[in-house]
Protein backbone atom coordinates (compact mmCIF):
# COMPACT_ATOMS: atom_id res chain seq x y z
CA UNK A 1 0.00 0.00 0.00
CA UNK A 2 0.86 3.35 -0.87
CA UNK A 3 -0.25 6.09 0.75
CA UNK A 4 0.82 10.01 -0.92
CA UNK A 5 0.50 13.36 -1.05
CA UNK A 6 0.90 15.65 -3.82
CA UNK A 7 2.05 19.48 -4.15
CA UNK A 8 4.72 21.81 -4.07
CA UNK A 9 4.98 22.59 -0.17
CA UNK A 10 6.45 25.65 -0.14
CA UNK A 11 7.65 26.31 3.28
CA UNK A 12 6.90 22.72 4.77
CA UNK A 13 4.26 24.87 7.29
CA UNK A 14 1.95 23.81 10.00
CA UNK A 15 -0.76 23.53 7.31
CA UNK A 16 1.53 21.51 5.02
CA UNK A 17 2.28 19.45 8.17
CA UNK A 18 -1.39 18.45 8.89
CA UNK A 19 -1.22 16.81 5.64
CA UNK A 20 1.50 15.08 6.59
CA UNK A 21 1.01 14.21 9.71
CA UNK A 22 -2.44 12.20 8.09
CA UNK A 23 -0.27 10.61 5.56
CA UNK A 24 2.61 9.14 8.12
CA UNK A 25 -1.00 7.89 10.19
CA UNK A 26 -2.78 6.21 7.25
CA UNK A 27 0.34 4.64 6.25
CA UNK A 28 1.20 3.51 9.81
CA UNK A 29 -2.50 2.32 10.26
CA UNK A 30 -2.47 -0.01 7.00
CA UNK A 31 1.02 -1.21 6.62
CA UNK A 32 2.08 1.12 3.99
CA UNK A 33 4.45 3.82 2.90
CA UNK A 34 4.36 7.17 2.77
CA UNK A 35 5.88 9.67 -0.02
CA UNK A 36 5.28 12.70 -1.40
CA UNK A 37 5.44 13.74 -5.45
CA UNK A 38 6.76 17.41 -5.35
CA UNK A 39 7.41 19.59 -7.93
CA UNK A 40 10.27 21.73 -9.24
CA UNK A 41 10.43 24.85 -10.39
CA UNK A 42 7.01 26.49 -8.76
CA UNK A 43 4.20 26.55 -10.86
CA UNK A 44 4.04 30.60 -10.61
CA UNK A 45 7.75 30.64 -12.45
CA UNK A 46 6.42 28.59 -15.21
CA UNK A 47 3.21 29.93 -15.80
CA UNK A 48 2.79 33.79 -14.37
CA UNK A 49 4.64 36.73 -16.15
CA UNK A 50 6.31 37.91 -13.33
CA UNK A 51 8.11 34.92 -12.42
CA UNK A 52 10.99 36.99 -11.28
CA UNK A 53 9.54 38.70 -8.57
CA UNK A 54 8.62 35.03 -7.28
CA UNK A 55 10.53 33.92 -4.35
CA UNK A 56 10.68 31.01 -2.26
CA UNK A 57 10.51 29.68 1.22
CA UNK A 58 12.63 26.99 0.96
CA UNK A 59 14.94 25.56 -1.57
CA UNK A 60 14.56 21.91 -2.90
CA UNK A 61 16.89 20.59 -0.75
CA UNK A 62 15.84 22.12 2.35
CA UNK A 63 12.15 21.17 1.63
CA UNK A 64 13.26 17.82 0.87
CA UNK A 65 15.08 17.23 4.55
CA UNK A 66 12.17 18.48 6.45
CA UNK A 67 9.69 16.11 4.92
CA UNK A 68 12.09 13.41 5.67
CA UNK A 69 12.90 14.28 8.84
CA UNK A 70 8.91 14.10 9.59
CA UNK A 71 9.00 10.65 8.75
CA UNK A 72 8.36 10.27 4.99
CA UNK A 73 9.78 7.47 3.38
CA UNK A 74 10.28 8.43 -0.14
CA UNK A 75 10.01 12.54 -1.67
CA UNK A 76 9.78 12.49 -5.64
CA UNK A 77 10.59 15.20 -7.41
CA UNK A 78 8.59 15.88 -10.79
CA UNK A 79 9.49 18.86 -13.15
CA UNK A 80 6.60 21.21 -13.19
CA UNK A 81 5.88 21.72 -17.10
CA UNK A 82 2.89 23.83 -19.31
CA UNK A 83 2.19 20.13 -20.30
CA UNK A 84 1.93 18.80 -16.96
CA UNK A 85 0.02 22.06 -15.79
CA UNK A 86 -2.53 20.98 -18.68
CA UNK A 87 -3.14 17.61 -17.85
CA UNK A 88 -7.16 17.10 -16.41
CA UNK A 89 -7.18 15.51 -13.03
CA UNK A 90 -8.43 12.29 -14.14
CA UNK A 91 -5.05 11.69 -16.47
CA UNK A 92 -2.84 13.16 -13.72
CA UNK A 93 -4.22 10.93 -10.88
CA UNK A 94 -4.33 7.54 -13.34
CA UNK A 95 -0.98 8.19 -15.35
CA UNK A 96 1.18 10.19 -13.02
CA UNK A 97 -0.18 8.99 -9.33
CA UNK A 98 -1.63 5.38 -10.46
CA UNK A 99 0.97 4.70 -13.00
CA UNK A 100 4.44 6.14 -12.48
CA UNK A 101 4.02 5.83 -8.85
CA UNK A 102 2.06 3.06 -8.25
CA UNK A 103 0.22 5.22 -5.46
CA UNK A 104 -3.03 3.27 -4.06
CA UNK A 105 -4.31 6.77 -2.05
CA UNK A 106 -4.31 10.27 -1.85
CA UNK A 107 -4.35 12.90 1.24
CA UNK A 108 -5.04 16.27 0.12
CA UNK A 109 -4.75 19.65 1.71
CA UNK A 110 -8.39 21.88 2.26
CA UNK A 111 -7.77 23.79 -1.40
CA UNK A 112 -5.70 21.07 -2.96
CA UNK A 113 -6.06 21.47 -6.80
CA UNK A 114 -5.01 18.90 -9.39
CA UNK A 115 -5.51 19.17 -13.17
CA UNK A 116 -6.68 22.36 -15.47
CA UNK A 117 -10.20 21.06 -14.90
CA UNK A 118 -12.83 23.69 -14.77
CA UNK A 119 -14.33 22.44 -11.51
CA UNK A 120 -12.01 22.30 -9.07
CA UNK A 121 -14.29 21.69 -6.09
CA UNK A 122 -13.52 18.66 -4.14
CA UNK A 123 -16.30 16.77 -5.11
CA UNK A 124 -15.19 16.84 -9.12
CA UNK A 125 -11.93 15.39 -7.21
CA UNK A 126 -13.25 12.83 -5.62
CA UNK A 127 -15.20 11.66 -8.72
CA UNK A 128 -11.82 11.46 -10.71
CA UNK A 129 -10.65 9.73 -7.44
CA UNK A 130 -12.95 7.05 -7.35
CA UNK A 131 -12.61 6.64 -11.90
CA UNK A 132 -8.99 5.50 -11.15
CA UNK A 133 -9.85 3.33 -8.19
CA UNK A 134 -7.85 6.17 -5.57
CA UNK A 135 -8.78 6.34 -2.48
CA UNK A 136 -8.64 9.93 -1.02
CA UNK A 137 -8.67 11.49 2.42
CA UNK A 138 -8.89 15.48 2.63
CA UNK A 139 -7.56 17.16 5.42
CA UNK A 140 -8.85 20.41 7.00
CA UNK A 141 -7.39 23.78 7.14
CA UNK A 142 -5.13 25.21 10.32
CA UNK A 143 -5.82 28.14 11.81
CA UNK A 144 -3.52 30.42 13.34
CA UNK A 145 -3.64 33.62 14.46
CA UNK A 146 -7.29 33.68 13.61
CA UNK A 147 -6.03 33.39 9.81
CA UNK A 148 -6.15 30.42 7.58
CA UNK A 149 -2.45 29.65 7.14
CA UNK A 150 -0.54 29.49 3.39
CA UNK A 151 3.02 30.09 1.91
CA UNK A 152 1.39 33.20 0.43
CA UNK A 153 0.87 34.92 3.81
CA UNK A 154 4.22 33.55 5.36
CA UNK A 155 5.81 35.19 2.12
CA UNK A 156 4.24 38.16 2.90
CA UNK A 157 5.28 38.59 6.75
CA UNK A 158 8.64 38.12 5.71
CA UNK A 159 8.50 40.56 3.24
CA UNK A 160 7.26 42.71 6.00
CA UNK A 161 9.72 41.94 8.29
CA UNK A 162 7.18 40.17 11.04
CA UNK A 163 9.22 37.56 11.92
CA UNK A 164 7.50 35.92 14.65
CA UNK A 165 4.16 35.64 12.56
CA UNK A 166 5.95 33.61 10.15
CA UNK A 167 7.58 31.40 12.00
CA UNK A 168 4.92 30.98 14.32
CA UNK A 169 2.95 29.85 10.64
CA UNK A 170 6.01 27.78 10.07
CA UNK A 171 6.42 25.91 12.73
CA UNK A 172 10.07 26.81 13.12
CA UNK A 173 12.61 29.19 13.03
CA UNK A 174 12.52 30.73 8.86
CA UNK A 175 16.40 29.86 7.92
CA UNK A 176 18.65 31.73 5.79
CA UNK A 177 21.10 29.08 4.41
CA UNK A 178 24.32 30.18 2.92
CA UNK A 179 28.28 30.44 2.43
CA UNK A 180 30.44 32.64 4.16
CA UNK A 181 32.04 35.27 1.39
CA UNK A 182 34.62 37.32 1.77
CA UNK A 183 33.74 41.32 2.83
CA UNK A 184 35.12 44.79 2.92
CA UNK A 185 35.95 44.13 6.71
CA UNK A 186 34.49 47.48 7.61
CA UNK A 187 32.64 45.91 10.95
CA UNK A 188 35.72 45.02 12.25
CA UNK A 189 37.41 48.35 12.09
CA UNK A 190 34.29 49.42 14.43
CA UNK A 191 34.44 46.11 17.12
CA UNK A 192 31.83 45.10 15.23
CA UNK A 193 33.12 41.94 12.49
CA UNK A 194 30.38 40.40 10.60
CA UNK A 195 29.83 37.67 8.34
CA UNK A 196 28.90 38.65 5.11
CA UNK A 197 26.39 35.67 3.42
CA UNK A 198 25.80 34.52 0.02
CA UNK A 199 22.51 32.41 0.02
CA UNK A 200 22.54 28.79 -1.27
CA UNK A 201 19.24 29.23 -2.63
CA UNK A 202 19.12 33.13 -4.75
CA UNK A 203 15.26 32.80 -4.60
CA UNK A 204 14.84 32.61 -1.43
CA UNK A 205 12.54 35.08 -0.06
CA UNK A 206 14.40 37.86 2.50
CA UNK A 207 13.16 39.48 5.28
CA UNK A 208 12.46 43.58 4.85
CA UNK A 209 15.94 45.77 5.11
CA UNK A 210 16.61 46.38 8.78
CA UNK A 211 18.60 44.86 12.19
CA UNK A 212 17.43 41.59 13.48
CA UNK A 213 18.27 39.76 16.25
CA UNK A 214 19.53 36.04 15.25
CA UNK A 215 20.28 32.91 16.26
CA UNK A 216 23.25 31.31 14.22
CA UNK A 217 23.88 27.80 13.56
CA UNK A 218 27.76 27.92 12.58
CA UNK A 219 28.59 23.87 11.57
CA UNK A 220 26.56 22.65 14.61
CA UNK A 221 27.27 25.28 16.91
CA UNK A 222 24.96 27.68 18.11
CA UNK A 223 24.98 31.49 18.60
CA UNK A 224 23.16 34.24 19.57
CA UNK A 225 23.50 38.01 17.03
CA UNK A 226 22.48 40.22 15.16
CA UNK A 227 21.86 40.93 11.59
CA UNK A 228 21.67 43.30 9.06
CA UNK A 229 19.72 42.86 5.17
CA UNK A 230 19.95 46.01 3.29
CA UNK A 231 22.46 48.04 1.17
CA UNK A 232 24.76 50.03 3.67
CA UNK A 233 23.82 53.65 3.05
CA UNK A 234 26.41 54.51 5.19
CA UNK A 235 29.22 52.74 2.72
CA UNK A 236 30.64 54.42 0.07
CA UNK A 237 30.61 52.19 -3.10
CA UNK A 238 28.05 49.69 -1.48
CA UNK A 239 27.22 47.46 -4.29
CA UNK A 240 23.78 45.78 -4.01
CA UNK A 241 21.58 43.98 -1.01
CA UNK A 242 23.71 42.11 1.56
CA UNK A 243 23.36 39.84 4.51
CA UNK A 244 25.66 41.00 7.51
CA UNK A 245 25.45 38.85 10.64
CA UNK A 246 27.90 39.87 13.77
CA UNK A 247 27.83 36.67 15.82
CA UNK A 248 28.13 37.56 19.52
CA UNK A 249 30.85 36.71 21.46
CA UNK A 250 32.48 35.26 18.34
CA UNK A 251 35.68 35.75 16.74
CA UNK A 252 37.08 32.97 13.83
CA UNK A 253 38.59 33.23 10.67
CA UNK A 254 34.96 30.93 8.91
CA UNK A 255 35.27 32.33 5.14
CA UNK A 256 34.16 29.56 2.74
CA UNK A 257 32.10 27.88 5.60
CA UNK A 258 28.33 27.17 5.83
CA UNK A 259 26.66 28.94 7.78
CA UNK A 260 22.68 29.38 8.80
CA UNK A 261 21.06 32.06 10.31
CA UNK A 262 17.67 32.31 12.03
CA UNK A 263 15.88 35.61 12.15
CA UNK A 264 13.57 36.48 14.85
CA UNK A 265 13.15 39.55 15.72
CA UNK A 266 13.47 43.04 13.50
CA UNK A 267 14.86 45.28 15.69
CA UNK A 268 14.32 48.53 13.45
CA UNK A 269 14.58 49.13 9.64
CA UNK A 270 17.98 50.48 7.96
CA UNK A 271 19.48 53.47 8.12
CA UNK A 272 22.16 55.59 7.13
CA UNK A 273 24.71 57.61 9.03
CA UNK A 274 26.88 60.64 8.74
CA UNK A 275 30.12 58.78 9.94
CA UNK A 276 31.38 55.48 11.17
CA UNK A 277 31.14 56.86 14.61
CA UNK A 278 27.90 57.42 14.47
CA UNK A 279 27.26 54.03 13.13
CA UNK A 280 29.59 52.05 15.88
CA UNK A 281 27.56 54.13 18.62
CA UNK A 282 24.04 52.83 16.78
CA UNK A 283 25.34 49.17 16.36
CA UNK A 284 26.36 49.56 20.01
CA UNK A 285 22.64 50.31 20.78
CA UNK A 286 21.09 47.59 18.76
CA UNK A 287 23.33 44.92 20.40
CA UNK A 288 22.38 46.03 24.06
CA UNK A 289 18.82 45.90 23.16
CA UNK A 290 18.98 42.58 21.22
CA UNK A 291 20.61 41.11 24.25
CA UNK A 292 17.66 42.44 26.54
CA UNK A 293 15.42 40.86 24.15
CA UNK A 294 17.05 37.58 23.89
CA UNK A 295 17.02 37.95 27.67
CA UNK A 296 13.35 38.43 28.54
CA UNK A 297 11.72 37.49 24.71
CA UNK A 298 13.37 34.88 22.92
Amino acid sequence: MVIAATGFFDGVHIGHRAVLSELCRLAKEQGGRAVVITFWPHPRTVLQSDADKFRLLNSLEEKRAWMLDFGISQVHVRSFTRELSQMSAHTFLADCLKEQYGIDHLVVGYNHRIGHDADQSFAHLEAAAQKTGLGLTRVGEIICDDKVVSSTKIRESIQGGEMEQANRWLGYPYPLNGVVVEGERLGRTIGFPTANMCLYEPLKQLPADGVYAVEVDQMGRRYQGMMNIGFRPTVKHSHGRTIETHIFDFDEDIYGLPLTVYPLHRLRGEQGFSSMEALRQQLTEDKDKIKQIWTTQL
